[in-house]
């Protein structure tokens, strides 16, 4: 570890702590995760904006993003000392990505993967919460990345058995 710990509002003063916190949205005194993936909806909002070509695209953008969004996690979490403080939302941001990826882009999809993102992450089923057991970057993230999964999972299901 590093010497004295750095502050979350600190951290705001590099990139790395721009994206672990979630824009500002971990500096939250209520429920910081749930503000960081109100941000995750929003940026996927201005994402599904682009001319990404197709869900070949948007997948691997998913991937490189929670990749930059476990390494700026890891980053904070060094300098704050501390294994997974609740001021990192960045694993927000890659679990409700995931989760948006099977949503239908519309808003009753958008807030319908919201939600189970949401359920998921708080309630924790297996195997989210073994995953939070993985070292740095890794564990903050893995776990949000697994309910982000079981959202998908939810929302897939549902759309496949709901009438066209």
């Amino acid at each position: 570890m590093i010497g004295v710990p750095a502050t979350p509002a600190r951290l705001l003063r590099h990139p790395h702590g721009w994206l672990a916190l979630g824009l500002g949205a971990g500096l939250s005194p209520v429920a910081p995760g749930t503000a960081g993936s109100a941000v995750a909806v929003v940026l996927w909002l201005a994402f599904v904006q682009l001319p990404v070509p197709g869900l070949p695209a948007r997948i691997a953008v998913v991937v490189l993003a929670a990749l930059l969004c476990t390494w700026s996690a890891h980053w904070a979490a060094r300098r704050l000392q501390r294994k997974d403080p609740g001021c990192i939302v960045s694993d927000e941001l890659a679990g409700q990505w995931l989760a948006l990826l099977a949503a239908p882009d519309t808003w009753p999809g958008w807030l319908a993967a919201f939600g189970l993102f949401r359920l998921f992450d708080i309630a924790k089923p297996w195997p989210v919460r073994r995953l939070e057991r993985l070292p740095g970057g890794i564990g903050i993230v893995a776990d949000d990345l697994a309910a982000g999964a079981w959202a998908a999972l939810v929302q897939l299901a549902a759309l496949a058995l709901l009438p066209a």
